[in-house]
């Protein structure tokens, strides 16, 4: 892909993200909000005691933060944060000598984040905006890395596996999570950017 369909696809996924969390009620071309993640295995009650911010707006692909090995006082990067979701039940999974950075490329959504951590509480988590081919940590910062559904939605993925081996630790865990395809996309199909949605 070259670099101008790369931008071009960039700013119709920030654009298209930043819609769900401006207006998680309307229609989006991917499922959000808390039916979809009770939908993808997150426990009502676990819902029931985060703030609406950030659940109203999840738009993720699994229940990533619930499955994932996460121990007290871990060091987490959660890359593709959205609404902060996943943030907030790991800060709350790794207890207040752990912590938590939020990373996402949608201010909109990083709004909401930062409303639900503030709503919550929660002291253990940092939210940034930036890109996941350029990570703002120094080298092996992190214990733990979570990506809840970003590799179709970013061509830069050589660029994002390298800055995850540079940004963990030795002997660090990624708990990823993402959309496959059972058999190929015909030609005309993969040819269009609708597909990034579908």
């Amino acid at each position: 892909m070259d670099r101008r369909t790369a931008g071009n696809l960039r700013s119709q996924v920030r654009k298209a993200y930043s819609a769900a969390a401006d207006a998680p009620s309307a229609k989006h071309p991917f499922p959000v909000g808390r039916r979809f993640a009770e939908s993808l295995g997150y426990p009502p009650e676990l819902i029931d005691d985060l703030p609406r911010e950030c659940v109203e707006a999840f738009a993720g692909v699994t229940n990533i933060s619930v499955a994932a090995d996460l121990s007290s006082g871990a060091i987490v990067l959660d890359l593709g944060c959205g609404a902060g979701l996943d943030s907030l039940i790991a800060a709350r999974r790794i207890g207040l000598k752990g912590k938590v950075a939020g990373v996402d490329f949608s201010e909109s959504m990083l709004s909401r984040a930062r409303k639900a951590a503030t709503r919550s509480g929660l002291e253990n988590i940092l939210f940034c905006r930036a890109d996941g081919e350029r990570l703002p940590f120094r080298d092996q910062g992190f214990e733990v890395a979570m990506i809840n559904g970003i590799f179709n939605l970013n061509p830069a993925r050589h660029a994002i596996f390298s800055e995850l081996a540079r940004v963990l630790k030795r002997g660090g865990a990624v708990f990823a999570s993402e959309l496959i395809l059972r058999e190929p996309l015909p030609e005309r199909e993969r040819a269009s950017e609708d597909n990034w949605f579908a």
